[in-house]
């Protein structure tokens, strides 16, 4: 097998050639290569050799490895492919250390305090509760430290040992001899897992997993105005933390129930009335359902179905600011389906002053009117 040529030579550029340089050289010789065009037998080679060149010139870790070791600077890591932290150099302390002590050291570094993972729990609530707030019971099942080992895994009376394999350091070492000289690769403990001891007498209640899986009655505190989708983040309350370090955190996601007629959009709620002819035309005072009880709302006369009137104070809290949104009533004029003798007369009679003229309207949907009554 033939020796690799210069990559410098390759690309017909010196040492001391600028990126764009290289860049330039690169694009013509592919071009001249290039299998599709240039048809010599040995194009497709050139053109792959040509591609190698540039990969490593164009990188600059890439091209300061290849200046420093030659072609078996970016085959071994150096600069390129991932460049030092292949080999799990933390830093350049590690570096200088390595050097200093006869050898190349990786390490996976030790297991410190590890917090716990976090929990979520979907509650559904009901309309009005996501209106006013209220306060919750929820049974949690989460993993807490075992009570009877307290979380060291081995039955009471016994204790972990050292751990064999690792000898207690929770890290295996294994040594390469490479060109570039001795390295030390240290990973985790495969049988201690890096907890540096191993149990011989498992826990009977936890089995030496050193939790127990309970279901926990927490209380959560909704506060007025929440919403579909709200998120309460209940901190401490998720899974046990790892060797010392904290809990995760409980989040409640809140799920609200539809209600019969109300219909929240943002802090304003929403319903449609009906009302009958004569109240649109002469006008009226009628009651209104609210979240907060009845309240009275006064129709003047000419309201037409659509017309939306608004109940300033009686929509949702908001979560962040005092004051409430507003509810917003559309009214819907009903046409009577059953009439008594004396009531078909007196329409009849008002229909011969009314005259028979026929005005064409828009239709439009409940919401869209709704829109545009509140310029959205």
């Amino acid at each position: 097998m033939s020796a690799k040529r210069d990559y410098y030579t390759v690309l017909g550029v010196d040492r001391q050639a600028s990126q764009e340089e290289i860049k330039k050289a690169f694009r013509r010789l592919a071009r001249q290569y290039h299998p599709d065009v240039n048809k010599n037998s040995d194009a497709e080679s050139r053109f792959k050799e040509i591609n190698e060149a540039y990969e490593i010139l164009s990188d600059t870790d890439k091209r300061a490895a290849y200046d420093r070791f030659g072609h078996a600077g970016p085959q071994a890591g150096f600069g390129g492919y991932g460049g030092f932290n292949d080999f799990g150099f933390g830093g350049i302390e590690d570096i200088f250390e390595s050097f200093f002590t006869g050898g190349m050291r990786t390490s996976p570094g030790r297991k410190g305090p590890a917090r716990g993972a976090d929990l979520r729990y979907d509650l559904s609530i009901e309309f009005e509760e996501a209106i006013f707030g209220c306060e919750k019971e929820i049974l949690v099942p989460r993993h807490e430290i075992c009570p009877q080992c307290n979380g060291t895994g081995a039955e009471p009376g016994t204790q972990p040992i050292r751990c064999p394999q690792c000898n207690g350091t929770g890290e295996v070492r294994r040594q390469q001899q490479t060109m570039l000289g001795s390295f030390v690769q240290v990973s985790t403990c495969p049988r201690c897992q890096g907890e540096r001891e191993i149990v011989t007498t498992p826990c009977t209640e936890c089995r030496g997993r050193k939790v127990v899986e309970v279901e926990r009655a927490i209380s959560v505190k909704i506060p007025p105005g929440v919403d579909e989708g709200t998120r309460i983040r209940l901190a401490g309350e998720g899974e046990p933390g790892v060797r010392g370090g904290p809990a995760g955190n409980l989040y409640v996601v809140l799920h609200v129930k539809p209600h019969p007629f109300f219909r929240r959009e943002n802090n304003d709620i929403m319903m449609e009335l009906g009302i009958n002819v004569a109240q649109a035309a002469l006008g009226d005072k009628i009651t209104v359902p609210t979240l907060d009880g009845e309240e009275e709302l006064t129709i003047p006369s000419g309201t037409q179905t659509g017309e939306v009137f608004r109940l300033r104070g009686a929509g949702v809290p908001y979560l962040r600011r005092n004051g409430r949104g507003d509810q917003l009533v559309m009214v819907q004029v009903m046409t009577p389906t059953k009439l008594s003798t004396e009531q078909k007369h007196l329409l009849a009679e008002l229909g011969k002053t009314l005259g028979k003229e026929v005005i064409q309207q828009q239709d439009k949907g409940f919401f869209d009117k709704l829109k545009d009554a509140l310029g959205i």
